[in-house]
């Protein structure tokens, strides 16, 4: 049995090594399908894990490498125990593969390397080599949004509302059943209330605006009503680019519609341009505004007062995420902060991947 569980660790391990994302509860699903498939059948065994572990069809290749030197080294640990029954079985392509109980499902996950996707989300994005940010996107990709719906003034039919519906049932009190008249309901229909993000792309936000767009994208991805915007020197819509549902493809192409990459920061400009160009078209709902900035601005702060007043009207709440928060003693002193912060309702760190997560958790009480 653990050598079963650790074969299956060693070929996760294994993958990651050759650029493949797999996560613990992808483990367990693995080790959860090898006591439904049958252990005896190559193909069943491959078509098993394959489908619970490649997502792109470029990982292929790698997967069945990995997957037949997993049996290839099973072969060759039977030989050397002499168990001729069990090695015949590998000679024929047959995977070696025994039940694993509930407990050994559990600890084929910590051998997994949870501990290093957990070290990768807990650190800051500026300290990451290009190999973990590469991680780190692919987790902030897979992140489970699911913002709840607010109840809106609109009234619909709903069997189990809190209110009757007396229209609908004195319609239906004339006709066959109308001796027997039956109590319609109603509630009020709910909606999910759109997300406005705008990142400040400035040169001391390098690190940080790129994993906030991978963040946009997955947010884009997944609730749909997403107007991403990023702001140096001026303001750009980039909503349209994060529509490529390959995450490289949209950054690539936000990374040429965007031409102030790494400018100065005009923070009240920008909101300026957002209140006058877009407030109107994107305040129906009372969006909740996201705007992710570590505060330094280059314009004046009273310009930065007046607007983020006039935004913060416009919207059901803002939510400021500043990568300097997450650090220790942090406390908003920079003239942006001063200005925006009596118009923020709350105020996060973004600084990794666990900080982009607890943003998440947030919108779903935010919403309501």
């Amino acid at each position: 049995m653990k050598t079963a569980v650790a074969d299956l660790a060693h070929f996760a391990d294994a993958l990651r090594s050759r650029g493949i994302t797999v996560t613990p509860d992808q483990v367990t699903g693995m080790a959860e399908a090898l006591t439904i498939v049958d252990p005896a059948a190559r193909d069943e065994v491959y078509a098993a894990l394959r489908a619970l572990s490649i997502t792109d069809p470029g990982q292929r290749r790698a997967f069945d490498e990995e997957f037949r030197r997993l049996f290839e080294q099973a072969g060759r640990a039977l030989e050397d125990t002499g168990d001729s029954t069990r090695l015949a079985a590998v000679s024929e392509h047959r995977p070696v593969v025994e039940t694993i109980p509930e407990q050994e499902v559990e600890d084929a996950v910590s051998q997994t390397g949870a501990s290093s996707i957990e070290n990768i989300s807990a650190r800051d994005f500026a300290d990451l080599n290009d190999e973990d940010l590469e991680q780190a996107k692919r987790l902030i990709a897979r992140m489970l949004w699911k913002p709840s719906a607010y109840r809106t003034r609109r009234w619909e039919p709903d069997s189990l509302g809190r209110r009757p519906d007396l229209r609908r049932t004195l319609g239906r009190s004339v006709g066959p059943e109308g001796d027997l008249m039956r109590v319609s309901m109603k509630d009020r229909r709910q909606r999910r209330r759109p997300l406005i993000m705008l990142a400040d792309i400035s040169g001391s936000m390098e690190r940080y605006s790129e994993m906030f767009l991978v963040f946009a994208h997955a947010a884009r991805q997944h609730i749909g009503q997403v107007e991403v915007f990023t702001f140096s020197t001026h303001l750009t819509r980039v909503t349209p680019d994060l529509e490529k549902r390959d995450p490289k493809i949209a950054l690539s192409k936000v990374s040429k519609s965007v031409t102030d990459w790494s400018g100065g920061t005009k923070i009240g400009e920008a909101l300026r341009e957002w209140n006058k160009s877009w407030s109107r078209r994107l305040s129906r709902g009372r969006p909740v505004a996201m705007i992710l900035s570590d505060g330094w601005d280059c314009g004046e702060p009273d310009l930065l007062r007046t607007e983020m007043s006039r935004l913060a009207r416009s919207v059901s709440s803002v939510i400021w995420l500043n990568p300097l928060a997450a650090r220790a003693g942090y406390e908003p002193a920079t003239r942006g902060m001063k200005a925006v912060l009596p118009h923020v309702d709350h105020l996060l760190p973004a600084a990794s991947v666990n900080d982009l997560g607890s943003v998440v958790k947030l919108l779903d009480q935010v919403a309501r």
